[in-house]
């Protein structure tokens, strides 16, 4: 009986390992990533925009935190984090999300306008970000 209980609890623990996507499926942490690239670039592209560094080491943390609840291993999220593979993904889309709001190279108003317009809307990019 004990032992019938042991297996089932070890299989219960284990099922959530088995069931999860692969971190670069996982919506809400690629969201985050992708916003913290496009907030890079804008502080990178504007000079009236400074990063908002100390909350944004804090929340890349908290992210780092959310996937270890979630069951991924500290393994897992390292390979994910080093995955060039991944990071040119998440370029890219952050990229492609710049452009079309008309943050361009080459176009400091496009990224100022888009800083300040996430800024305002009090988006996760813009939670990032702080005017100077």
């Amino acid at each position: 009986m004990l032992s019938t209980a042991l297996i089932a609890a070890t299989l219960a623990a284990a099922t959530p390992a088995l069931a999860l996507e692969p971190l670069s499926q996982e919506r809400y942490i690629n969201d985050r990533l992708i916003a913290a690239r496009v907030a890079d670039r804008i502080r990178r592209e504007c000079s009236s925009i400074d990063a908002r560094m100390i909350f944004a080491f804090t929340q890349a943390r908290a992210l780092k935190r959310y996937a270890r609840d979630k069951g991924y291993s500290e393994d897992q999220i390292e390979t994910f984090l080093d995955s060039k593979e991944d990071k040119q993904r998440i370029y890219g889309i952050a990229e492609d999300y710049l452009a079309r709001k008309g943050a361009t190279a080459g176009n400091e108003d496009g990224f100022c306008k888009l800083g300040r317009d996430e800024i305002a809307a009090g988006s996760v990019i813009g939670s990032l970000l702080s005017a100077k």
